[in-house]
């Protein structure tokens, strides 16, 4: 096989993550294998005629069709009412316990169609075939699934591991560059965070990666599905050590939920990115250099660029929803150093008030 495989190693569940170019050719002989009765395939509308219709013809077979649906990404999306229609197309499609959800699209076709398959008689197989950036380093990996509250993002949902997961490098040549950058937030977390090497291969391969080489992408997307996998097969449902993942997340949220789910997720990360090493400055968790440093990272890739226009008080306001609040108090993840941070910190609202403050004009 050509590509790269990471083995996710969740206790009595592990799956593979197959990842580099022309990897989805595999997915038919994968399925094949998994002994389902039969598949149904929901699909980014965006790429439902370029990937999603090829697969499930390709699924198609002696279990009869893989009937598709396409739906209109974008965090509108998910929505009970959302959820609701993926669960009545499961049912017309008849899929039943031993059937087989494939997810193919961004993070939130994933999170959709991955909870839909959580709660469809109780639970049936998934497959998540990310066609982003974002997705394939972040939300395909680690079986997170879920919909928006009116108030909070992923407040709904369930933890539901996928049985496999295919990362093809050709989608995403037709990725808008805007999306295509945005990812980086995602990476650049992995890097400062848990792998200061990961750091300095974004610095010495930025032009290839800027060009969307698939031999520049490959080891970086295969590193940061093994950072992940490593975490998600520690700490499954995020009783502790799985925070770390959450590293720019606590601001990067509240900024997406100020802003009516409008900013890109991977550029509310790298803002809240931002935020986070300063006030892990301002604590003293970690040296201003780190600030810099990390500032020159995020940089190199764009980030966080444009966003929508928020007030500081209406992230302020967003921030105690945070999902990793415990007894009303939030857990910060903060940067100790690059390729490090800790979890579990607690900050005073003043700090926060006054980075945030700092950075939201």
């Amino acid at each position: 096989m050509t590509g790269t495989r990471v083995t996710v190693e969740v206790p009595g569940r592990p799956y593979p993550v197959l990842v580099g170019h022309g990897v989805l050719a595999h997915l038919p002989a994968l399925v094949a294998d998994l002994g389902v009765t039969g598949a149904a395939v929901v699909a980014d509308r965006a790429v439902a005629a370029s990937c999603g219709r090829p697969l499930a013809a390709a699924l198609a077979g002696s279990r009869g069709p893989a009937p598709l649906l396409d739906v209109e990404a974008g965090e509108q999306a998910k929505t009970l009412a959302g959820v609701e229609r993926v669960l009545a197309f499961l049912e017309a499609a008849g899929l039943d316990r031993h059937g087989l959800v494939v997810a193919v699209g961004g993070g939130t076709i994933g999170d959709l169609a991955g909870f839909a398959a959580a709660i469809w008689l109780r639970g049936v197989r998934c497959v998540h075939v990310p066609t982003n950036l974002l997705a394939m380093v972040d939300s395909s990996v680690g079986g997170k699934t879920g919909v928006n509250s009116p108030a909070a993002k992923n407040a709904i949902g369930a933890f539901w591991q996928p049985v496999a997961v295919v990362a093809d490098l050709a989608t995403l040549a037709t990725l808008p560059e805007d999306d295509y950058l945005a990812a980086f937030g995602e990476v650049v977390k992995y890097a400062v965070a848990m792998d200061a090497g990961l750091a300095a291969r974004l610095e010495a391969e930025r032009g290839p990666l800027l060009a969307r080489s698939p031999a520049a992408l490959q080891p970086v997307v295969a590193r940061c599905v093994e950072l992940k996998a490593g975490v998600v097969a520690a700490d499954e449902r995020e009783g502790g050590p799985r925070e770390i993942l959450n590293y720019g997340h606590t601001v990067g949220h509240a900024l997406e939920s100020a802003s009516g789910f409008t900013a890109a997720h991977g550029r509310a990360v790298a803002f809240g990115m931002k935020a986070a090493a300063r006030i892990a400055v301002q604590v003293g968790v970690c040296d201003p250099g780190l600030v810099g440093a990390q500032d020159r990272l995020l940089d190199a890739f764009g980030l966080p660029g444009a966003l929508p226009r928020v007030t500081a008080d209406a992230v302020l306001e967003a921030v105690p929803r945070d999902k990793k609040r415990r007894e009303q108090a939030v857990r910060w993840v903060l940067p100790t150093g690059l390729g490090a941070a800790r979890t579990g910190v607690e900050v005073p609202g003043a700090v926060v008030a006054a980075v945030l403050r700092g950075l939201v004009p």
